[in-house]
């Protein structure tokens, strides 16, 4: 109860409000005789804005390091040096609601985030599949996606050289048998007969090289491009001059297609263990060549292929169980049953309906009136009243709800870099974990002190964490407030004898955050436990796709972030904060605009 009214009024407020500037630091930082052991000291501090190509060598070593055991003692390194920016404050590990149907079975899931519907059936008679899944999708193009909403449309539509099955596994897809060479650097698979796209035309080996070089062209900008590293030719694809030329414009992967397009050849730079979870990951999809092409000639919009997807012979062209047949922007789309599909014969459903929606309420409400099948999310109040109810499903997921700092923010705008990353370690210790996943997650999510979530392998076999960077729990929360409070004391800033920040050096920043549902609510508590310090934060609430972008772009100072792996590895959230990464929000090396 002890936030309960504060959180109806910051409830009130918060809608409506719109991106405002941040605070800069105090002009004068006399440090305070306070110490503490968050507060940063560590000599190997690497400074994230013009430092940071010890962090992008330092994960080009971890992709080499053969070494299992020495890997594993790198990525800790590189965790370690994350955290010690202060610019990844971890809240939670997640979990994923949602509600079902007794009539929907054949629906299953990964741990990643995905949800496979291709192989569901229906109970009821009907031979449409009504779901929700987010609000308007960004990118449909799986190159291109970094969503898991859009993954989720993906993996329903494309299939690529693996996939997962109903326990998880991975198993071969569009591979009919597959060889690794005895010291793991060349991968050969012979793809099944008869594979076709949508639109009936044949499917082979060359689709695949098309396909992973358009990927990995840095003229693609695909997010997940460097995904595509442990592939021989990758760094010179992407090698840059001081300019931001291409360096070797005709560079290519050692990925060929055998003369009769039934053999696939990877050669890789070094061994990668994960290597066929890569193959089953949207980025790794094929697409259309013709299609993709004859929507954008001129090579500026790679995209622009699927970005309608209102006929299938012609626009949006898959090879996977579902075709797209109609897009009704912000309110629907319809998939139909693919007949050129490999496993057609295994798909009980004729169509697929998802409704669009910024509003978690609506289509709760439309799960209640029998309009949807399946919904995937939940309103945060109506949580607790589902508790025993066989439709509401909550799994386990791996990876680590978040909030990101711009670190080239102006809210950091005359400190040096180490005092930036001391405000932003205090800012985290504000921040009542117990209480969000208590009274808004309320799925069994649990407090995070390390970016990397529980239940990750280090590819040993071993668990990977190891160690909390900040105590998480209820019982730490309020010695964790006088500890950040000491430590932005020990940058300049003053408090008074209640714990409250001084007029003398405000603090004022703006937090960015999607709709519907619960994110706003993490954000609203957030909000209460800076204002309990005096601390100004505002809430932005942005559209899904328009939140994505702004996001990418580092329009923001602070925002809600999460991350789902795509892989079990640690690389797989380590490698996405290099100075060249797509999935780079916190703007880690890269020079302020």
């Amino acid at each position: 109860m002890k936030k309960l009214t504060a959180l109806v009024l910051a409830l009130v407020m918060c809608f409506g409000l719109v991106a405002c500037g941040s605070t800069p630091a105090p002009s004068s930082t006399p440090a305070s005789e306070s110490t503490s052991q968050a507060e940063t000291t560590n000599e190997n501090f690497v400074d994230p804005v013009n430092g940071w190509d010890v962090y992008d060598e330092l994960i080009d070593q971890i992709r080499t390091e053969t070494d299992l055991a020495k890997r594993a003692e790198l990525m800790h390194q590189a965790e370690d040096i994350l955290m010690d920016t202060g610019a990844i404050l971890p809240l939670y590990f997640y979990t994923d609601i949602y509600l079902q149907q007794d009539y929907l079975t054949n629906v299953y899931w990964t741990p990643f985030g995905y949800k496979y519907f291709m192989f569901a059936e229906l109970g009821n008679g009907s031979d449409t599949l009504r779901a929700y899944l987010a609000s308007e999708p960004d990118k449909l193009d799986p190159a291109l996606n970094s969503t898991v909403d859009g993954a989720i449309l993906a993996i329903n539509s494309f299939a690529g050289l693996f996939t997962y099955n109903a326990d998880h596994e991975q198993v071969p897809d569009l591979v009919d048998t597959w060889e690794m060479s005895e010291d793991g650097m060349t991968y050969t698979f012979t793809l099944k007969d008869g594979l076709k796209w949508s639109n009936g035309e044949p499917l082979d080996a060359s689709d695949f090289v098309y396909s992973w070089n358009r990927a990995a062209d840095p003229l693609t900008a695909s997010d997940y491009g460097y995904m595509f590293a442990p592939i021989k030719g990758y760094a010179e694809m992407t090698e840059m001059d001081a300019e931001g030329n291409l360096v070797n414009p005709d560079a290519t992967l050692a990925v060929t297609a055998s003369e009769d397009g039934k053999t696939l050849t990877v050669e890789l730079e070094y061994p990668t263990a994960y290597f066929l979870d890569l193959c089953a990951f949207p980025t790794y999809f094929p697409v259309y060549q013709e299609a993709v092409e004859a929507a954008d000639p001129e090579g500026n919009n790679p995209g622009a292929w699927a970005l309608e997807g209102t006929d299938k012979n012609e626009n949006f062209v898959c090879n996977g169980a579902y075709v797209l047949t109609a897009w009704n922007h912000n309110s629907s789309m319809t998939y139909e049953k693919n007949p050129n599909y490999h496993r057609a014969d295994e798909v009980k459903i004729e169509k697929q309906e998802f409704m669009l929606s910024n509003d978690e309420v609506q289509p709760f409400n439309a799960y209640n009136a029998g309009d949807l099948d399946f919904c995937d999310g939940v309103p945060t109040a109506e949580i607790a009243g589902l508790q025993g109810n066989p439709e509401y499903h909550v799994i386990e997921n791996l990876g680590t709800y978040y909030v990101s700092f711009n670190v080239n923010s102006p809210m950091f705008d005359g400190m040096s870099a180490e005092d930036a990353a001391t405000l932003r370690k205090a800012l985290a210790l504000f921040i009542d974990r117990d209480y969000i996943v208590t009274n808004v997650g309320q799925s069994d999510q649990v407090p995070a002190g390390s970016f990397i979530p529980a239940g990750c392998l280090d590819g040993t076999g071993k668990e990977f964490k190891n160690k909390d960077y900040f105590d998480p729990s209820a019982e730490a929360f309020e010695s964790n407030v006088q500890e950040g409070i000491a430590m932005m004391e020990s940058i300049g800033y003053k408090f008074d004898e209640n714990g409250m920040l001084s007029d003398e050096t405000p603090l004022s920043f703006t937090y960015l955050v999607n709709t519907p549902g619960s994110n706003v609510d993490v954000a609203v508590a957030i909000q209460q436990d800076m204002d309990a310090v005096g601390i100004d934060m505002q809430i932005s609430e942005m559209e899904w796709n328009v939140f994505l972008n702004d996001r990418k772009a580092g329009n923001f100072d602070v925002a809600r972030n999460g991350w789902l792996m795509d892989f079990n590895d640690p690389l797989n959230m380590l490698e996405m904060w290099t100075s060249d990464s797509g999935n780079n929000d916190c703007q880690f090396g890269k020079p302020k605009a």
